[in-house]
């Protein structure tokens, strides 16, 4: 896995868009894994996490290792990146963690950023979509800004797709879908403040 050009336009954008990061072989192979059970995404963290269908309205299930070969080779895959991106940027990138998300038709997800106050253990956001033959119509698009809210870009969801950007600058949202939408949210993380998970995602 050649992650040069992943690695130059996180050191001059702070963002990347890589296409055909899984072939379609391999990204009906992740489909497989997804579990038929998901339970509603929330929102805060710790005492203030609850879930708000004004705010996201998707649900997820958490990646485990041992649950499915092709979610463990996807986890392998990302802890590549992990090593080469600490090897180039000394971020100390220490875990990642992820989940399936999947949005039902007309689920949405506001705009965020992947971080809280007084809480910067993530630092690199990492989003795949599992989705074929997405088109104008279906929606579900991911849109990104700056952290001044100029738009950067906005993003079909579909299959084979690797978002990365820095989670700490770069707010996002999900505009509604208007069919069933697949992806694997995850987040590369910084030693110490583990605490509990709260359930980003896109």
């Amino acid at each position: 896995m050649n992650t040069d050009k992943l690695l130059d336009a996180l050191h001059t954008q702070g963002w990347y868009v890589w296409d055909d990061f899984l072939n379609a072989e391999e990204v009906e192979q992740l489909r497989d894994a997804i579990p038929e059970s998901m339970k509603p995404a929330g929102i805060g963290r710790h005492r203030q996490h609850h879930t708000n269908k004004q705010i996201r309205s998707d649900k997820i299930s958490w990646l485990e290792r041992g649950k499915h070969p092709a979610s463990d080779d996807f986890l392998s895959r990302m802890e590549a990146i992990k090593n080469d991106v600490n090897r180039h940027f000394f971020l100390g990138l220490f875990e990642y963690e992820a989940h399936f998300a999947r949005y039902d038709i007309g689920d949405f997800y506001q705009k965020h950023l992947d971080t809280f106050e007084g809480r910067s253990n993530r630092r690199l956001t990492t989003v795949m979509y599992l989705n074929d033959e997405w088109a104008d119509e279906d929606g579900g698009e991911i849109v990104i800004y700056d952290i001044n809210d100029n738009h950067l870009n906005t993003l079909w969801p579909k299959a084979g797709r690797l978002l990365v950007f820095l989670s700490e600058e770069f707010p996002h949202e999900v505009l509604q879908t208007n069919r069933e939408r697949y992806s694997i949210a995850g987040w590369f993380r910084v030693n110490g403040m583990r605490g509990n998970r709260v359930d980003p995602s896109r």
